[in-house]
């Protein structure tokens, strides 16, 4: 078996000779907790004494060719043991009686499986999933958790409402009737633990076990497993730019107990269900007694125009169960998702939630109701359109420069690349060099034809870095070519 590449750099900052820090590449740990488990061989060793003064990260990030974000993440952390101090006038040092001084082995067991492995990871740039941090009125959102962290700790002990609090189901459901379209009460909307939380306790309530379920393909591959999961059989329906094909769906699985869709902007490729396929797509529900799950991705961030109603907005039939997050555009560390179900489920959501129900604390949806209430929320949506809609062109016009394919769909430019060159090789390279582009290819059915491609966050752009982060991705794709 051929020896993976490996990057050795002594580090001459003052420090032993001996001391070596190992990077490589081509492993399953990360390039951060490589570079954590080697300072922790240099002190278990003895190459580190107490008090021995480390480099820099941005000094070290430069030496390994690293990101300097991964060297920062790797110190926090050992900063975090008690291993290493930091202060201003005297850099980063070995602490005068280490927490540890030996390297903890990895804990493989604890590694999320690969392909769930971008959500636990970052901040990178091009990384999907996550809003723009540096824009976000954090100083102002964390006033108002600190508030209502006050409250609940001073509010007679009670158990909270396994459906949310009021004040905030009745803030998300103002919020639907003004910018989604939806004529909901708040007795129809559950708060959930983000995204995921709302589609768990949607199968859970469905209770559709060993029947048939439409997929977008391409589609959210963890919506596919989720599907899964709940012991559905995913049908693949494919989708072009009018959003789902629910002709062709029909005639894959006339008898589908559920449909999965992102009518809003599809995920990944960004376009927004017609007019004539959602008539088509309900009225097809209404017929055969199926559900249509609405994951509203991204649906009131259309960066191009307005955002088009929901489809739950139009559905007369109770059929739609609409499903959102604040993940996109708030943060997806608040795991503040929802369900607003139609009228003839809401007593089954209801002995559902109130036995099963895993709402995040009250603290933080209070908090998260009074930053809408008083207008905070419109006005970061607002503002935050603005600038995803310069970030996308911008990324777009680089990418196109350099001759690729490239278009804006969603909180992402698709950058397409030829079948040959393999997209998910390209994303792993690229994770060493603080790049985070997701690959297309899995967002399609396995066993199927796919296509490669490129999925790149506008959120997380850096202006400032954006010519030297496309010549690094434009360098990476031409090593695989």
């Amino acid at each position: 078996m051929k020896e993976p590449e490996r990057d050795i750099f002594a580090i001459p900052w003052g420090m032993p000779r001996a001391l070596d820090i190992r990077i490589d590449r081509s492993a399953a740990t990360t390039l951060a907790e490589q570079i954590r488990l080697g300072v922790l061989a240099a002190i278990g060793s003895g190459v580190l004494a107490p008090g021995a003064r480390l480099p820099s990260w941005q000094a070290l990030a430069a030496q390994l060719g690293v990101a300097r974000g991964t060297v920062k993440s790797a110190y926090e952390r050992l900063a975090d043991e008690q291993v290493i101090v930091s202060s201003r006038p005297g850099g980063t040092r070995v602490a005068d009686h280490p927490a540890t001084g030996r390297p903890v082995p990895p804990d493989d067991a604890d590694a999320p499986p690969e392909l769930y492995r971008h959500l636990l990871a970052g901040p990178a740039t091009f990384q999907m999933g996550v809003p723009a941090s540096d824009r976000f009125p954090a100083s102002l959102m964390g006033r108002l958790r600190a508030h209502a962290a006050r409250a609940e700790v001073a509010a007679r002990a009670v158990y909270p409402d396994p459906r949310g609090e009021l004040a905030f189901r009745r803030e998300v459901a103002a919020h639907l009737a003004l910018a989604r379209g939806i004529d909901c009460r708040p007795s129809q909307v559950f708060i959930t633990a983000g995204f995921a939380g709302a589609l768990e306790t949607t199968f859970r309530v469905l209770r559709t076990e060993g029947r048939k379920a439409w997929m977008e393909n391409p589609g959210f591959f963890q919506s596919r497993r989720a599907l899964e999961l709940a012991q559905l059989v995913p049908v693949p329906v494919p989708v072009d730019d009018d959003g789902l094909d629910v002709v062709r769906g029909i005639e894959l699985a006339p008898d589908a107990a559920l449909a999965l869709v992102t009518p809003g902007q599809q995920a990944p490729l960004g376009a927004t269900l017609s007019l004539a396929r959602r008539i088509e797509l309900i009225a097809w529900a209404a017929r055969t007694g199926a559900w249509i799950v609405e994951d509203d991705y991204l649906g009131e961030l259309q960066l191009r125009r307005r955002a088009a109603p929901a489809l739950a907005s139009v559905d007369r039939n109770g059929r739609v169960i609409h499903i959102g997050s604040f993940s996109k555009t708030i943060s997806p560390a608040l795991r503040l998702g929802f369900v607003v179900a139609p009228e003839g489920l809401v007593d089954r959501f209801n002995e559902a939630v109130m036995c099963l129900g895993s709402a995040p604390g009250p603290a933080v949806q209070q908090a998260t109701a009074r930053f809408m209430h008083e207008g905070h929320y419109m006005r970061h949506l607002r503002r935050m359109k603005r600038v995803y809609s310069a970030r996308g062109e911008a990324l777009q016009a680089a990418l196109e420069r350099k001759g690729y394919r490239a278009q804006i769909g969603g909180l992402a430019v698709l950058l397409r690349l030829p079948d040959q060159i393999p997209d998910i090789d390209v994303a792993r390279e690229a994770r060493a060099w603080g790049l985070a582009p997701e690959p297309l290819s899995p967002w399609f059915q396995p066993g199927g034809v796919r296509q490669s491609g490129l999925l790149l966050g506008i959120a997380t752009i850096d202006e400032a870095a954006l010519p030297s982060a496309c010549d690094r991705l434009h360098e990476l794709i031409g090593k695989f070519s």
